[in-house]
């Protein structure tokens, strides 16, 4: 049975003549079907002789652009005008556009050549002289002078002194496409007095009268080094230097060291090479008779790999060393790690760690240019670093604000201290040996230390840094670690307060010590008194201000000492008070 709607067949049919009969029609069929459907309809089957299968009738589709039906179609009106010109004078000319300009800072003017004079209290001198001479576009030769000196006049001081120390060095440079190069020569001469007598014994004015406790330094060197840009051998460099005293003490120092980069693997394999070599002699002993000669070959090799990875730099290396006692014919071979690493976590901290050892050689020369006071009868050892162990972080907490922490442990063979030289008057006559002059004394010593450090850079005019480092020693077979100090401390600031005007200052904290102080006595059932004396820890502050009258010459004016505090740096050996000087800088060119 075929069904349809209402709604299917008013959609097919139109509203005309023969629409309406259709209507009509349709209407009786339906009236007829009602009547029909009045029936009670029973059980039935249906059979669907055709499927039910509609179809799409075609419909006419509406045009884009419908067609106008306006009653009224008006034209374009075509519209004429002219223009009434008027001819009217002008004196405007314009002005050809410029683009504007950043205003630069202009470079300070760099100087070759300047010399600086100064002069305070305690009859202190300080000058300095620097020129580089250009020879050519390559070459360049530069001779420093420097000499700083004091007539002395420490209050409570029963001798001389007064010190001086001046220097000259000559250099030549050349810089090539392919390399570069430096030779120079140099001398010193220094003058010191142990002028740090003891209280106990106390001595008369006329034995001090017969102290003469002047000692002069010497010493002359000649080195150069060398660094190639495109070549498995990177850089080298040596120095050769003499050195002696007044009491014939001599020394000679032959230091080279030789660096070869190779890249394998993308990697970098670096080994240095080193040879050290060092040979003395002292004319007497502390406690009289003859002297000794002194004489130690080291030679070394370090190879180590370089890797970098992203925010990771480790290095591994080792090194070999071979060093010859000559005058014992005694030898000794060295293993000692050479490993470091850092990690970038991030913006704000890197860490690092490391473990590293190395033979180092002690001369003469490098003992009396730490502590001047020492006697001309040191004995000379190379020292053991068995291993410097550390683990530390590093970076910046805001853009002004770094930082840096670090915790370390070292095992030292052979460590070398100073230790004040008994008052020996009986046994030996010598200037030096009145309890006022320093000895060598070498210990296994165990090192625990921690650092920290701050820098703060407010702008480009002020800078600050503030570092402290506590130690605490562990020795073998000494009582004390003699002139080792458990906490140093030190705080440096500069401004720029304006263009002309600058200043800065520093102060440095140096902690307690530990010194022995003894008597020699004839007596053989007594002959060694012996105390352990503490040196207090001493704050010493420092400071400067300059004035720029134009590019070549400024004013300064130092200040040292400015707590007076009247500190012993070495027992019994007091420092000058506060101090000032003032001098001037120029700088030119010739």
């Amino acid at each position: 049975m075929r069904i349809f709607s209402i709604k299917d067949l008013a959609s097919s049919l139109s509203y005309n003549r023969t629409g309406r009969k259709r209507i009509l029609f349709l209407s009786l069929y339906l009236f007829s079907g009602l009547l029909f459907a009045q029936d009670p309809i029973g059980s039935e089957t249906v059979t669907v002789v055709k499927p039910y299968s509609p179809s799409v009738r075609d419909a006419s589709k509406i045009k884009e652009t419908p067609s106008r039906g306006d009653s009224v179609n008006l034209g374009k009106k075509e519209v004429k005008y002219s223009i009434f010109s008027v001819p009217v004078a002008s004196t405007f000319t314009p002005a050809k556009g410029r683009a504007t300009t950043v205003e630069r800072e202009r470079p300070p003017k760099v100087f070759s050549n300047y010399a600086t004079l100064g002069f305070g209290n305690y009859s202190n001198v300080l000058a300095e002289f620097y020129s580089n001479l250009e020879v050519n576009r390559t070459d360049n030769f530069g001779v420093f002078l420097t000499h700083n000196s004091s007539q002395g006049g420490i209050e409570g001081v029963r001798l001389a002194d007064k010190f001086y120390d001046t220097e000259l060095n000559l250099s030549y440079t050349r810089r090539d496409r392919d390399l570069s190069w430096k030779t120079e020569v140099g001398g010193q001469h220094q003058l010191f007095n142990w002028y740090g007598l003891p209280e106990n014994p106390a001595l008369s004015d006329a034995q001090v009268l017969n102290i003469d406790p002047q000692q002069n330094y010497f010493s002359v060197y000649a080195g150069g080094e060398i660094e190639l840009y495109d070549s498995f051998f990177d850089k080298a460099k040596a120095k050769f230097r003499h050195s002696g005293d007044s009491y014939s003490s001599s020394e000679n120092h032959f230091d080279a060291r030789g660096t070869f980069e190779a890249n394998i693997a993308d990697e970098l394999i670096t080994t240095n090479i080193i040879a050290d070599i060092v040979n003395g002699s002292f004319d007497e002993a502390f406690y009289g008779g003859d002297g000794y000669n002194y004489s130690f070959m080291n030679f070394g090799i370090n190879p180590g790999l370089l890797i970098l990875r992203d925010n990771l730099t480790l290095n591994l290396g080792i090194a070999f060393y071979y060093s010859l006692d000559t005058e014992n014919s005694d030898n000794n071979f060295y293993l000692y790690p050479k490993i470091t690493a850092g990690y970038r976590l991030s913006d704000l901290l890197t860490a690092y760690g490391g473990i590293e050892g190395g033979l180092e050689q002690n001369t003469n020369y490098d003992f009396f240019q730490d502590n001047p006071y020492v006697s001309p009868t040191l004995g000379i050892q190379p020292t053991d670093t068995e291993y410097d162990a550390y683990v530390g972080a590093k970076g910046r907490l805001t853009n002004s604000l770094g930082y840096n922490a670090r915790v370390s442990y070292s095992s030292q063979f052979n460590k070398a201290m100073y230790r004040r030289n008994p008052y020996a008057i009986g046994v030996t006559e010598e200037d030096y040996a009145y309890g006022n002059s320093f000895e060598m004394i070498y210990d296994d010593v165990n090192t625990f230390s921690f650092y920290g450090e701050l820098n703060v850079d407010v702008n480009r005019n002020f800078t600050l840094t503030a570092n402290a480092e506590y130690f605490s020693y562990s020795t073998e077979e000494e009582a004390e670690a003699w002139n080792l100090p458990e906490l140093t401390a030190a705080l440096t600031a500069d401004y720029q307060i304006t263009e002309k005007w600058y200043t800065g200052a520093n102060i440095f904290y140096r902690g307690e010590r530990k010194d022995l102080a003894r008597t020699v006595i004839t007596n053989p059932t007594n002959p060694e008194q012996n105390e352990v004396v503490t040196l207090d820890g001493y704050f010493d502050l420092n400071t400067h201000l300059g004035y720029r009258f134009n590019e070549q010459l400024s004013a300064f004016v130092k200040g040292s000492n400015l707590l007076n505090n009247n500190y012993e740096r070495w027992i019994n050996f007091p420092v000058q008070g506060v101090q000032f000087l003032a001098g001037a800088t120029y700088k030119f060119d010739f």
